[in-house]
C-alpha cells in the first residue's frame, strides 16, 4: 500500500472513531445512569476544546521535527481517552469523566484538519491532488454513514461499553497507520527551515487571505445550521408520525453526502469556490423543501438530496485550504478551520435546543436559511479577480507570498 493509501486507511479509522462518539457516549450514559443529559454534558466536554486546541495543534504540526510522533501520538491519545470513557463513565466521579473527555477532545483537531493537512505532502500538486482531497472528503462521509450503524449494532449485541471499545480499537489502528506514513516526503508538514510559524500565524492567514476568509466564514455560518440538523430531524420525524425515525433522515443525509463526494466532489474542472457555492445552495434548497414534506419517505429523499450537496462542499473546502494556505501554516489553517466548524455546529445544536418547542418545519427552515445564506456570503467575501490573474499581475512580497497562486510549479486554476 502506498503512502496515500495508508493515509486513507488511517483517516477512515480515525474518523470512524470520531463520528461514533456522540451516539456511543449518550447510549452508555443512558445504560449506566439512566440520564441522556449526563451523556450530553460529556459530549459537550469532548467537543468544547476543539476550537481552542485547533491553533495549538496546527502550530505544533508546523514546528515539530518529529511529525510521525506528533500525529501518531495524538491519535493514540484520542483512542486512550475513548477507552478510558468506556471504563469510567457512570462509575467514576463526574469531574474525572469530564476531565478525560476534555483531554480526548483536545486531540480531536488532529483527527480532522490535522490529518487532512498531510495530503498536500503525500500527493503532488495538480489534478491528482484535487482528486486526493475528494477521496479525503469521502473518508468523512463514509465514517458518518458507518460509525453510528456500527455503534448501534455493537450496543445491541452487548452494551454501549462494547461500542466504545470498538471505537477505541479503530483509533489505535489509525495511530499505527499514521506512524507508518512517509513524513519525510512531505515538506508541508514542517515549517520552512529556521522559520517556525508563530501560533497566531494560522488565524492571521485565515483573515488576510481572502479565499481562506471567504470559505471559512461561509462554512462556519452553514454549520451553525447543520449542527442542529440531528435534533431537527428527530422533531420532524415526530411531526410526520414516526418519532423514532430521526436516524433514518440523518442516515439518508449521510448516504447522500457520500454519494456527492464520490461523484460531484471528484469534478476537478470546476473552480472550488464556485463548487462550494453550488453545494451550499443545493443543500439549503433541499432542506427548505424537506421542511414541508408530506411524508417520511419524501423527507428522506430530500435529506439525501441535501447530503449530495454537502459532500462536494467538504471537497471544495479542503481544496481551497490546500491551494491558498502558505506552506508553513497549512496545518494551522486546516485544524483551525475544522475547529471553527465544530464550534459553530455546537452553537447551532444549543440554539435549536432552546427553541425545541417551535414547530419542527420552521426549525428546519431556519437551518435551510442559514445554509442558503452562506452561498452569497462566500460570493461577497471571495476576491473578484481570479487568483491566477492576481498572481500574474502582482509581485510576490513577504514570507510565503505566492503560495496562494503556485503549488509545486502549477498555477492555480483561477479561483479560490
Amino acid at each position: 500500500m502506498d503512502g496515500f493509501g495508508r493515509y486513507l486507511a488511517a483517516a477512515v479509522a480515525a474518523r470512524f472513531a470520531s463520528e461514533g462518539m456522540g451516539l456511543a457516549v449518550v447510549l452508555l450514559a443512558l445504560e449506566r445512569t439512566d440520564s441522556a443529559a449526563y451523556g450530553a454534558f460529556v459530549l459537550t466536554a469532548w467537543l468544547a476544546p476543539h476550537v481552542l486546541a485547533a491553533p495549538l495543534a496546527g502550530a505544533a504540526a508546523g514546528r515539530t521535527r518529529r511529525p510521525r510522533l506528533l500525529h501518531a501520538g495524538a491519535l493514540a491519545g484520542f483512542g486512550a481517552a475513548v477507552a478510558a470513557l468506556a471504563v469510567l463513565l457512570g462509575r467514576a466521579p463526574a469531574a474525572a469523566v469530564l476531565a478525560v473527555a476534555v483531554l480526548g477532545g483536545a486531540c480531536g483537531p488532529m483527527v480532522t484538519g490535522g490529518l487532512s493537512s498531510l495530503v498536500a505532502g503525500l500527493v503532488p500538486a495538480g489534478a491528482g491532488r484535487d482528486r486526493a482531497y475528494a477521496w479525503d472528503a469521502v473518508t468523512y462521509n463514509a465514517a458518518a454513514v458507518s460509525a453510528p450503524a456500527a455503534v448501534g449494532l455493537a450496543a445491541a449485541a452487548g452494551s454501549a461499553e462494547r461500542a466504545l471499545a470498538v471505537l477505541a480499537l479503530a483509533a489505535a489502528l489509525a495511530a499505527a497507520l499514521a506512524a507508518s506514513l512517509p513524513y519525510g516526503a512531505a515538506p508541508a508538514t514542517a515549517a520552512a527551515p529556521g522559520r517556525p510559524a508563530l501560533l497566531g500565524a494560522g488565524p492571521a492567514a485565515l483573515w488576510r487571505i481572502r479565499e481562506l476568509r471567504a470559505i471559512t466564514s461561509a462554512t462556519t455560518l452553514a454549520f451553525v445550521g447543520l449542527g442542529s440538523l440531528t435534533t431537527c430531524s428527530v422533531l420532524l420525524a415526530g411531526r410526520l408520525g414516526s418519532p423514532g425515525a430521526g436516524g433514518v433522515l440523518m442516515t439518508a443525509f449521510a448516504v447522500g453526502a457520500l454519494a456527492g463526494s464520490l461523484t460531484l466532489g471528484r469534478i476537478t474542472g470546476v473552480e472550488p469556490g464556485r463548487l462550494a457555492r453550488w453545494a451550499m445552495a443545493g443543500t439549503g434548497g433541499a432542506l427548505a423543501a424537506a421542511a414541508f414534506s408530506p411524508s417520511l419517505a419524501v423527507a428522506a429523499a430530500l435529506f439525501a438530496a441535501a447530503g449530495v450537496g454537502d459532500g462536494p462542499l467538504l471537497t471544495a473546502t479542503l481544496r481551497i485550504r490546500a491551494e491558498h494556505a502558505p506552506e508553513d501554516v497549512r496545518a494551522q489553517v486546516f485544524t483551525l478551520g475544522a475547529g471553527l466548524k465544530l464550534t459553530a455546529a455546537s452553537l447551532g445544536a444549543a440554539l435549536v435546543g432552546f427553541a425545541a418547542q417551535a414547530p419542527p418545519q420552521w426549525l428546519l427552515l431556519g437551518v435551510a436559511v442559514l445554509v442558503l445564506a452562506s452561498a452569497p456570503l462566500h460570493a461577497l467575501a471571495a476576491p473578484r479577480v481570479p487568483a491566477a490573474a492576481r498572481g500574474a499581475a502582482e509581485p510576490a512580497t513577504g514570507p510565503g507570498a505566492g503560495s496562494a497562486t503556485v503549488r509545486g510549479g502549477r498555477r492555480s486554476r483561477g479561483g479560490p
